[in-house]
């Protein structure tokens, strides 16, 4: 039976937890940013810098404690130069070769011969790999375990889905996952966003970081935004 209310006194309703990031101050996260933004412009590199979310953990245990992993698409491109190749039928190379993004059939897998020196330095060439659905279920037999101990094991495309989006989504996604050290990273953005598109993106990332803990904010140690080539600032 539901508890009664005390007189004069309103009985409490559900509430959503509190949003994660209500431990970091917005202002101070933009602070943060723009002081990664200016180390940028003050020395211009002839490459755009990536802007990466670092964090370290606190009361885990990598050998007892369940090793965690997710990822979440955030709302703005992280990644634009990130190298794509399409594993694909003969529908999906032909959409690669006209976007000029880079392919292979059935027969330049088969040309590998299972060897496993060349498929590594082939997973090596590129971030990420999308597959078309008759290409995916041939990889374990064409190419061994080599890209999913790379950890790029393809994802799916279907011919109903725009490859530019397809590749955005993988251009926008971050992983999060827990290995052997209580230390990770991963891309959230680049020196060429706007401030109020990184830092939107970096609240969604730490969000669902947190969402992923065990306890929370009771296991963020720290977290540190810094561009490739400049000096890490830490937000918590």
């Amino acid at each position: 039976t539901c508890p009664r209310a005390r007189p004069g006194r309103v009985p409490p309703s559900p509430r959503r937890p509190p949003v994660a990031m209500s431990k970091i101050q917005t202002e101070y996260l933009k602070q943060c940013v723009e002081a990664v933004f200016s180390g940028c412009n003050e020395r211009k590199r002839k490459f755009t810098e990536t802007i990466e979310l670092q964090i370290g953990l606190k009361n885990y245990d990598p050998q007892k404690d369940k090793r965690f992993a997710g990822q979440v698409r955030l709302n703005h491109v992280a990644r634009p130069t990130m190298r794509i190749c399409v594993l694909g039928d003969a529908y999906h190379c032909e959409r690669a070769e006209q976007e000029g993004v880079d392919f292979k059939t059935a027969d330049g897998l088969k040309a590998f011969n299972k060897n496993k020196k060349i498929i590594k330095k082939f997973a090596k060439q590129y971030h990420a790999f999308l597959a078309s659905e008759s290409m995916i279920k041939q990889i374990p037999r064409l190419l061994g375990p080599g890209l999913n101990k790379a950890g790029k094991f393809p994802t799916l495309i279907t011919q109903q889905e725009a490859l530019g989006s397809k590749m955005d989504e993988l251009k926008s996604t971050v992983k999060f996952q827990l290995k052997k050290v209580l230390c990770m990273s991963c891309a959230v953005g680049h020196a060429k966003m706007e401030l109020a598109e990184l830092v939107d993106n970096l609240k969604l990332a730490v969000n669902f970081l947190v969402s992923l803990l065990k306890k929370n904010w009771q296991n963020v140690k720290s977290l540190h935004i810094k561009s490739t080539m400049g000096t890490p600032q830490r937000i918590y």
